[in-house]
């Protein structure tokens, strides 16, 4: 076994990790580089690298944000819609939900859709959802499109004729005559052929708009990795969990949009525990998700780009994407989200966010808006980071607030680390109580670069009485890079297909061809499963997949009480076929281990906390010198600190994980 990286590009930090083959783990932490993300991976590298040979690096694993950020700030590539004639406004009039602070705009202007209606084209063919021709493909038509296309200097289509996933034929005609003189043509049914003609001309149309930026990425990436002696195989993270080779990656660009957050999920269910709660507190953003039987929750859609539903989630809104991603609740919470006064006087926090650059105003790189790292500083759970922090500049941030607020520095600062602390509560809240899931028999375990500061008094809001912070927390998503396994999806719908296994046999060996290995390979894993609805009901369920009907529609009837809360009988019919085939993961490394520390306390230092009245001096431990922490008190990691509240006791595990039980009340 050789050595790996892993690489996860946040919206502040660039985290590398190198784990070698006896387990030893080195780690670096660096500023993003937004205008160049790979500059930051290459510093990454060269840290972690050191006097290690390059060429004994096996695999390199990368989580980005790259499809996600290309669709938020639209600078994709322009697109032209391709569908059947009649159908070219689907995606112009898309669709919208009005969410709370645009209910009652009498001037609210919906979104722009993803692609301009004057770069929608027809082509005359027509398929039934049975896959039947209606009317045959008329090539000519497609000849003009393409001429129109190119003549615009459009360099990349998506092609999304109806039904397509009943009966591709029409569509790779289409795709193979435009491919003639258009780059980058991307076809629906190579894409993801699922039923819902909105939902599947919007994934397309993705796929088309960063396809060309992801391969363009990947490409450099690997040409700079190689500069530095590092030509392993790349594999990028999916949103489903598992990764994908930078090849694959190119082509299916769209299965990477939840590419970084899906990381960290896999090193929280890799903590010790069958069920947690995840919880990463990046520099910009946290994410929350439920682990249950060591497995997240994955959904087939979300959306991206939306508002009003903790990362744009709230169907209506955004674009939807229909590809399976681990199912988690962000929002714009993080050490660097600015506190700010409204024109009432009232203090928020994020969604925005001071990034890297100029960063925080600790950081000394030129940000003066008080941030959460500011007030976390400021309150003396902060004394140091991957780079220098000023306690005076920070202090200057936080007058800013104090002084309209009329209240002293410390209680706007803790003011600040309160408001935040409850948004990332309310992101717990929607994969928890809101879906039926009582929190409290679940371990926290917090992540990230401020995860471990805030995780018990969000634990605290639910009653949750353990936080776990793993070993490493800081780059915890790199770290899950590692443990991550090659792994594809297939899809196709097909209203109640005579031979199912049919249809499985060919999704699997579409799947074995994605991972380039033979169905009979040791070690190949295959997972079935159907989409099911009540006949006459226009939404599915995603249930595993039994040939026996009775025992699927057992499972489709108690999936359906625990989703809708109604016990339903009726008659069924099975929509979608889905395999998801995974490789073997890589030789893990032997855990990390030690004992507890002996020596005490590393000194003291004053900290605010609200249920002492204040500062007072408390003891600070690493991690390596901790046994057992009475809180309050501090923990300083190399990448993150955590926070010992009043009423909570801090232990180091032989795992080197960091366990924060609470005191019952």
């Amino acid at each position: 076994m050789g050595y790996a990286i892993g690489v996860d590009v946040g919206g502040t930090f660039t985290d590398v990790v190198l784990r070698g083959p006896s387990g030893d783990v080195t780690v670096a932490k660096c500023l993003s580089t937004h205008d160049d993300p790979i500059a930051g991976i290459v510093t990454g590298v060269t840290r972690v690298l050191a006097d290690l040979d390059p060429a004994l690096v096996t695999r390199v694993a990368h989580a980005t944000t790259l499809a996600t950020n290309a669709i938020l700030e639209r600078t994709g590539v322009r697109v032209a819609f391709v569908t059947t004639r009649g159908f070219r406004s689907v995606v112009p009039l898309g669709r919208y939900a009005r969410v709370e602070e645009d209910r009652y705009d009498l001037r609210f202007t919906p979104p722009p859709p993803p692609v301009a209606p004057g770069d929608c084209f027809e082509v005359d063919e027509r398929v039934s959802a049975r896959g039947e021709v209606l009317t045959p493909l008329d090539p000519g038509s497609v000849r003009r499109v393409a001429a129109e296309i190119a003549g615009r200097g459009i360099t990349s289509a998506a092609v999304c004729l109806l039904h397509s996933y009943a009966n591709p034929a029409h569509e790779r005609e289409v795709a193979v005559i435009l491919r003639a003189s258009i780059p980058n043509v991307v076809a629906s049914s190579e894409v993801w052929p699922e039923i819902r003609e909105y939902e599947r001309a919007t994934t397309t149309i993705m796929s088309a708009y960063i396809g060309p930026l992801m391969a363009s990425y990947l490409s450099r990436l690997r040409a700079r990795l190689a500069e530095l002696g590092v030509t392993a195989p790349i594999h990028v993270m999916e949103s489903g969990g598992g990764v994908i080779s930078a090849e694959l990656a190119a082509r299916r660009a769209v299965a990477t949009i939840e590419s970084g957050p899906a990381a960290g999920v896999l090193a929280a269910a890799s903590a010790g525990f069958r069920d947690v709660i995840s919880f990463d507190m990046g520099g910009t953003t946290a994410k929350t998700c439920v682990v249950r039987d060591g497995r997240p929750e994955i959904t087939h859609e979300f959306h991206v780009g939306g508002k009003g539903s903790f990362g744009g989630r709230r169907a209506g809104t955004g674009v939807p994407i229909k590809t399976p991603a681990i199912d988690l609740a962000e929002v714009g919470a993080g050490g660097g989200s600015i506190a700010w006064l409204d024109a009432a006087g009232a203090l928020h926090v994020g969604p925005r966010s001071a990034g890297s650059s100029p960063g925080p105003a600790c950081y000394g790189l030129g940000g003066a808006e008080p941030t959460v790292t500011d007030a976390d500083l400021v309150l003396g759970y902060l004394s140091s980071a991957s780079i220098p922090l000023s306690p005076s500049l920070a202090a200057k941030a936080l007058d800013r607030l104090a002084g309209p607020l009329g209240v002293s520095r410390a209680e706007a600062a803790h003011a600040v680390h309160e408001i935040v602390s409850a948004s990332m509560a309310a992101a717990v809240h929607v994969v928890t109580v809101q879906r039926g899931i009582d929190p409290r028999g679940f371990p926290l375990v917090a992540f990230g670069g401020a995860g471990p500061m805030h995780a018990a008094r969000v634990a605290e809001r639910f009653g949750i009485g353990t936080v776990v912070v793993p070993a490493h927390c800081g780059v915890a998503s790199a770290a899950g890079l590692l443990a991550s396994a090659p792994s594809t999806d297939r899809v196709l719908s097909r209203l109640d297909a005579g031979d199912p296994e049919e249809v499985f046999a060919s999704l699997e060996r579409a799947a074995a061809g994605d991972l380039g290995v033979a169905l009979t390979d040791a070690g190949v894993r295959v997972s079935r499963s159907v989409d099911v609805r009540f006949r006459g009901q226009s939404h599915d369920l995603t249930v595993a997949w039994s040939p026996s009907r009775p025992v699927l529609e057992s499972r489709f009837f108690a999936r359906y009480a625990e989703v809708y809360g109604i016990d339903q009988r009726g008659e069924t019919e099975l929509v979608s076929y889905r395999v998801r085939l995974t490789l073997p993961r890589a030789p893990s490394a032997p855990p990390v281990s030690g004992s507890p520390g002996s020596a005490g306390p590393v000194g003291t230092r004053p900290a605010y906390f609200a249920a002492l009245g204040g500062y007072a001096d408390v003891p600070v431990h690493t991690r390596d010198t901790l046994d057992v922490l009475a809180g309050p008190g501090i923990v300083e990691d190399a990448e993150s600190t955590i926070v010992v509240p009043p009423g909570w006791t801090a232990r180091l595990g032989p795992d080197r994980a960091v366990r924060l039980l609470r005191e019952a009340p």
